[in-house]
C-alpha cells in the first residue's frame, strides 16, 4: 500500500470567474510552495434532547468553509495573482497595483500525484499576505486563505489536466534591493535594518444563509497594511518619529540576484506605533518600531506594488 508523500505533491490554481466556480476547462498553473494546510472544516449540530441516561443521539454536520495558509519563497510571476487577490486589485500596464476594491477568487487543487488523488478547493481569496524580510533568508510570504468549500476528486485525474509549468524564476532574497525612509533621497536604511516584516489584511469571511450549507459570498473588512521594522540603535531619529507622532514613508525593493526581477513595497504615509530598545544581550541592542500605513491622498492608497 503506497501512502502520500509530501515530496510528491503539487498545487495548482486557477481564476474563477464566478465566485465558488472552477472554469468549465481549466488549465491550472502550477504553484511553488514550500508547505500548506489547505482544509475544509464543518460546523457542528449538537442535538440538546436530555436524556435519562445521559447519552447524547443527535451529531450533524452544518455550515462547510475552506480555509489555510500557503508559505512561498517570492518571486516574479508565479504569485501575481495571488497578491492581486490580497490587494483586491490588478498589475495594470504600468505594473504599479494599488489597493483596490474588487475580490479575486481562484480554484486551488492540492494534487498528491503519487497515489492519484486531488482535493480542489473552490471560491478562495487572500485574507492575509504577509511578508518577511531578514538576513539569511529568501523574502518569506504566507497567503491566509479563506473559501467556499472543498471537493474530493471522484476520480484519479486532475480536474484541470496538464498545468501550465512555473516559471522558473529565482526567488528573491534580502542581499539584493533597497529601503528608504523619508524619501528615497533621505535616508537609505539598508545597512541599518535588521528585519521588516509587513501584512495586508482584509478580514475576509464566510457567510451563510438558509438552504445551503456552503457560503454563497465571502464577507471582508478594510485593507489593513501593519508591519515591524527592526533597526540597530544608533541615534534617536526614528524614536523621536513615534515620540512626536512624525509620519513619514517607506520604500523597500526585495529583487533576485543580479536584480532583473524586482518588487517594490511602497508605504506612502506611515505612523511609527512604538519604539521598544530592550537589553536583550551583551551584543547589538535593536529598535522594534510597529508601524500602520494609512491612506495617502497622493497616491490614493496606503500600499503601492510595484513590478519591475
Amino acid at each position: 500500500m503506497a501512502f502520500a508523500q509530501g515530496s510528491r505533491s503539487a498545487l495548482r490554481y486557477i481564476a474563477e470567474s464566478t465566485f465558488g466556480v472552477t472554469p468549465t476547462t481549466p488549465t491550472f498553473a502550477e504553484l511553488p510552495v514550500k508547505t500548506h494546510s489547505l482544509s475544509l472544516s464543518k460546523e457542528r449540530l449538537e442535538g440538546a434532547d436530555i436524556q435519562a441516561d445521559r447519552m447524547p443521539r443527535v451529531d450533524r454536520h452544518g455550515n462547510r468553509s475552506a480555509s489555510g495558509s500557503i508559505e512561498v519563497d517570492l518571486r516574479e510571476g508565479d504569485y501575481d495573482e495571488f497578491l492581486e487577490s490580497a490587494m483586491f486589485s490588478s498589475f495594470p500596464t504600468s505594473g504599479e497595483m494599488k489597493i483596490g476594491t474588487t475580490p479575486k477568487f481562484l480554484s486551488i487543487e492540492d494534487a498528491a500525484l503519487d497515489i492519484s488523488q486531488f482535493r480542489l478547493f473552490k471560491g478562495m481569496a487572500v485574507s492575509t499576505a504577509s511578508f518577511s524580510i531578514a538576513p539569511n533568508q529568501m523574502v518569506n510570504t504566507t497567503f491566509e486563505m479563506v473559501g467556499k468549500d472543498m471537493t474530493q476528486s471522484a476520480s484519479t485525474a486532475s480536474t484541470g489536466g496538464a498545468p501550465t509549468a512555473i516559471t522558473g524564476n529565482p526567488p528573491f532574497d534580502s542581499y539584493n534591493g533597497s529601503i528608504f525612509e523619508g524619501g528615497v533621497a533621505t535616508a537609505d536604511l539598508l545597512g541599518i535594518v535588521t528585519s521588516l516584516e509587513f501584512s495586508v489584511s482584509n478580514s475576509l469571511a464566510a457567510i451563510f444563509a438558509v438552504g445551503s450549507d456552503s457560503a454563497p459570498q465571502l464577507e471582508f473588512g478594510r485593507a489593513v497594511v501593519e508591519g515591524t521594522m527592526s533597526v540597530y540603535y544608533e541615534d534617536a531619529t526614528l524614536i523621536n518619529k513615534f515620540l512626536n507622532e512624525t509620519e513619514t514613508e517607506l520604500q523597500v525593493s526585495v529583487a533576485s540576484p543580479g536584480g532583473t526581477d524586482a518588487y517594490t513595497f511602497f508605504f506612502p504615509r506611515i505612523k511609527i506605533n512604538g519604539s521598544n530598545v530592550p537589553l536583550a544581550n551583551p551584543q547589538s541592542r535593536i529598535i522594534e518600531l510597529p508601524f500602520v500605513s494609512l491612506y495617502d491622498s497622493v497616491e490614493g492608497s496606503n500600499l503601492v506594488l510595484t513590478r519591475a
